[in-house]
């Protein structure tokens, strides 16, 4: 079959004919695209003012909404002007018949963002708020309709689904206006409880940004092996954790000073271990001790230094006089 050059030739000439007569269409759908572009973020921002005074969030949902929707609008517009035989029917009628498959497609996307919708109607947090998920504590920083960001304690950035923080439990610690703050503190048994609950009391109260309502107040715990524990509860303004760190350390700072000025003993664990007939008689009434023997009149006498050593000489003579006698028995035997 010979080669054609002129129907090649017909062939180009007629794509250019109708490149250049579509240009016009293709700039008239490029400004129509960046109108409803535009209007689209205008419409946003017109919402997010709207609902900025009553429910912010509530503005950030429907703003971006609209928007998409709007810009979708401009698309479909757009290509019918830059191809007049297209139809919006026709978008329809291909996402009628891949819905399915776009579903399963985009499944945990369009999850993240309806739990990402939820999340910022119902508000269980908001940006700025302080939370704990899972392993993970920091600020809100924002709040998309895909993933919350957070910004951790030590500078990072952690971007979790939305979807697992609709799903799974979030602590917001700065939720309240208040929040209460604890810490153990071991003392003597000899020390006076009392003055112990004072002396606290009056050393965390010194501390600035600690509330005088509610009170802070001083419980005791448990009596412990060798302390008596004591737990300090005061109260601050819901802060940022930086700032509850500082509070607290300035607490204990206080605490510790107050207890030392005050002669209250801060004991290291201690152990004291008993041993059977190992006690002086000077120990005290046996028959009213528990420390490791039964209870009544028959108990074990202390050993005492000298008897202890008594008893070790005469187990060691019988235990030297024993294979002598075991070998005069064996010869008579014989």
């Amino acid at each position: 079959m010979p080669f054609d050059l002129n129907l090649v030739i017909n062939r180009f000439v007629e794509m250019g004919r109708t490149a250049v007569s579509s240009v016009p269409n293709v700039l008239l759908g490029l400004v129509v695209l960046v109108a409803f572009y535009f209007s689209a973020k205008g419409f946003r921002a017109f919402v997010r003012r709207l609902t900025k005074n009553f429910h912010p969030n509530a503005g950030v949902v429907f703003g971006r909404i609209a928007q998409g929707g709007i810009v979708i609008l401009g698309l479909l517009v757009s290509a019918s002007i830059v191809i007049p035989s297209f139809k919006g029917s026709d978008v329809i009628g291909i996402l009628g018949i891949g819905s399915v498959a776009i579903g399963f497609a985009f499944r945990d996307i369009l999850q993240n963002f309806l739990a990402g919708i939820l999340i910022l109607l119902l508000e269980p947090f908001r940006i700025g708020d302080q939370i704990v998920v899972k392993d993970f504590e920091g600020t809100v920083e924002e709040i998309q309709t895909r993933a919350t960001l957070i910004t951790t304690y030590d500078g990072r950035r952690i971007v979790i689904p939305n979807a697992d923080l609709f799903t799974q439990v979030v602590v917001v610690n700065t939720a309240f206006e208040k929040r209460r703050t604890q810490y153990d503190i071991a003392v003597g048994y000899g020390d006076d409880l009392e003055v112990v609950e004072r002396v606290l009391l009056e050393a965390v109260r010194a501390v600035p940004n600690v509330l005088a309502e509610p009170k802070p107040d001083v419980l005791v715990l448990d009596l412990g092996a060798s302390t008596v524990n004591v737990r300090l509860r005061w109260w601050t303004p819901s802060p940022p954790k930086v700032v509850l760190l500082h509070v607290q350390s300035d607490e204990l700072k206080a605490a510790k000073k107050a207890l030392v000025a005050a002669n209250i003993d801060l004991p290291f664990p201690t152990q004291q271990i008993l041993f059977h007939d190992q006690t002086e008689e000077v120990d005290g009434d046996r028959t009213k001790q528990r420390e490791g023997w039964p209870p009544g009149k028959d108990v074990p006498k202390p050993a005492g230094i000298a008897r202890a050593v008594r008893m070790l000489a005469e187990s060691l003579s019988d235990a030297k006089r024993r294979p002598a006698n075991e070998e005069e028995s064996e010869t008579r035997t014989s």
